[in-house]
């Protein structure tokens, strides 16, 4: 109930349009109501072959009401619809706007599959919140207040019958078939995500499934789940049979009562029993609106589902968040670092331990490693990934979390081990650096990076995840962004990492010319032409091991030293190579 009420709150600013749609869907049963009313009416006073004009006032509510019922049916639909597609425009904005500073620190425990299942069908079924969870009940309480009202004043003994059967099918129905049901809807929901991330899985990951011939277990997975989905969605088919089938039972059982207690009444009331037929017709329309009920309340589930898996994760606090008078980003952004601690959530071994260094405007520093010292970890509290809970980290003089993240990231620019492409035109992919770039710009900033080839191509798709490009191409279009962004600070986080030898080398050799009076901090693994830089920090296990030139650490005979050797002892002729 909670869930549900927190729901109505999104839908608050469309109670109007809510409200106006009902009516003219109350309106639209009515009509139908008094359309089957006035035929029952005409065929009735029909056979007992009165004068012509006897029908005339029949004959003019068939018309009134057919004509009627078809203008407020798509007045309905126009209202409704537009009612819909407002709030499914509203949950969207909402649900982005409440997403976007949760990545990445907050987004890393979900599957890609599982939130794209959230993000479109989760709000999918939201969007229906008033047209198949709300309106049904509100449409069905008027059409039975309004029947009762009107046979009472020619029964109280009839309307009294019609309310008992009216609520059986209003309450008793809807809550067996809720018993029946009951976990259905979820778990179809559940089962559609477990199947949308496997195929995700499947589809990104076909080629290693190949090839540790894990294809034909993924695939009997999906088929299996694919099985268990059939299986509800048949027991749901059941359950609608069922209730359409007791529905229509209480329906003949409700006209078979009142029949069955106006009857006797007409000898004593002076009527004829036209009005039977009218009556008898005005019960079985009656019944219309409570067909949809039970789906109301199985809406009514998959709401409440998808709110829950909605709010958890917009109940997730931002890892970091801009202050309420952030400052500017400094013109002499020397970057200090004092202490710096710090332990991913949920883990107990600390990433970084009481590390301490200082990079001063304009200088190129390397922060190397064995995988797992914590040198990303650098990199995501620069970027303000993470809020830092023990230590300081300052840009010019100034803590780093009195920045908007925002600045933070078009101030300093970064090129991650992994370069992601939309699958876009190479021009779009530029443009997320400087949206308002002119096509020279473009065109610069590729030949610059070493694809000048590439000047002629701008509009030439990349492929999902920029797979028609090479590893070295992809690589480079990230230096390309790098040189549109003109950031002060550049971070190459294992920038190298998946390249071949000799693209490397040029990709390395680029980066270098192009961070030329750029502040630079290289992260890697990987030493290659370190000579390249002022100051090597060696991390290991968290800590600053050692730290100085190429030259020092050489001499001293330590982490750095062995790391070098062993590398470069490998392949010996590369080392002439790089050098």
């Amino acid at each position: 109930m909670k869930t549900f009420l927190r729901l109505t709150t999104i839908v608050r600013p469309y109670y109007l349009w809510m409200a106006l749609a009902a009516l003219i869907g109350f309106a639209t049963t009515g009509s139908g109501i008094g359309l089957l009313v006035t035929s029952g009416y005409i065929i009735a006073k029909a056979s007992l072959q009165p004068p012509l004009g006897a029908l005339q006032l029949g004959i003019i509510g068939v018309r009134v009401f057919g004509i009627a019922r078809g203008v407020l049916r798509y007045a309905e639909r126009v209202v409704s619809h537009s009612t819909t597609f407002r709030i499914l425009a509203k949950l969207r904005l909402w649900f982005y706007d409440a997403i976007e500073p949760l990545a990445p620190a907050r987004l890393l425990y979900f599957k890609s599959g599982d939130l794209l299942q959230r993000v479109v069908d989760d709000i999918q079924s939201l969007e229906n919140i008033y047209t198949r969870v709300l309106a049904p009940p509100f449409t069905a309480l008027l059409v039975s207040t309004l029947m009762w009202l009107l046979l009472g004043t020619y029964s109280l003994q009839a309307s009294l019958l019609l309310l008992f059967f009216h609520l059986l099918a209003g309450i008793a129905i809807p809550l067996i078939v809720i018993t029946l049901g009951k976990g259905t809807q979820s778990g179809i929901m559940d089962l559609k995500t477990d199947q949308q991330v496997l195929a995700i899985d499947f589809l990104q990951g076909i080629g290693e499934l190949k090839l540790y011939g894990k294809l034909p277990a993924h695939l009997a997975e999906m088929q299996c789940n694919e099985a268990k989905m059939l299986r509800l969605q048949h027991k749901n088919a059941c359950i609608d049979g069922l209730h359409e089938s007791l529905t229509g039972l209480l329906m003949n059982a409700a006209v078979i009562a009142i029949l069955c207690a106006l009857v006797p009444t007409l000898p004593k009331a002076g009527t004829n029993g036209i009005y039977l037929t009218v009556i008898t017709f005005a019960v079985m329309a009656s019944f219309e609106p409570f067909l949809s009920l039970p789906a109301s309340m199985k809406n009514l589930e998959v709401d409440v589902r998808a709110g829950n898996r909605l709010f958890e994760i917009l109940d997730a606090k931002p890892e970091t968040a801009a202050p309420p008078e952030p400052a500017s980003f400094p013109e002499n952004h020397i970057i200090r670092a004092e202490n710096l601690t710090f332990t991913y959530p949920g883990n107990h071994i600390r990433s970084l331990e009481k590390i301490s260094f200082t990079v001063e405007p304009g200088r190129h520093i390397a922060i190397v490693g064995p995988s797992g010292a914590g040198k990303s970890t650098v990199t995501s509290l620069l970027m303000r990934f993470w809020n830092l809970p023990c230590g300081q980290l300052s840009i010019g003089g100034k803590d780093i979390g009195l920045f908007d993240p925002e600045e933070i990231r078009r101030n300093i620019a970064l090129v991650s081990q992994r370069t992601y492409l939309f699958a876009e035109t190479i021009r779009e992919n530029l443009l997320l650096a400087k949206p308002d770039a002119s096509d020279d710009e473009l065109k610069d900033a590729l030949t610059a990076a070493g694809l000048g080839c590439f000047t002629s191509r701008l509009d030439e798709w990349t492929g999902q995840h920029g797979m028609k490009l090479s590893g070295g191409e992809r690589q480079r279009i990230a230096i390309a962004r790098v040189l549109l962004q003109k950031a002060p600070i550049v971070i190459l986080d294992e920038a190298t990492a998946n390249l071949d030898p000799i693209t490397e080398k040029e990709v390395t050799g680029t980066l270098a010319a192009i961070c030329r009076g750029n502040t630079l901090i290289a992260i890697t693994h990987r030493l290659k032409a370190m000579e390249r830089y002022d100051r090597i920090i060696v991390l290991e296990k968290g800590k600053i091991s050692e730290q100085g030139s190429h030259d020092e650490l050489m001499r001293k005979n330590g982490t750095y030293r062995r790391m070098w050797e062993l590398q470069h002892s490998e392949n010996p002729g590369r080392e002439n190579d790089d050098a």
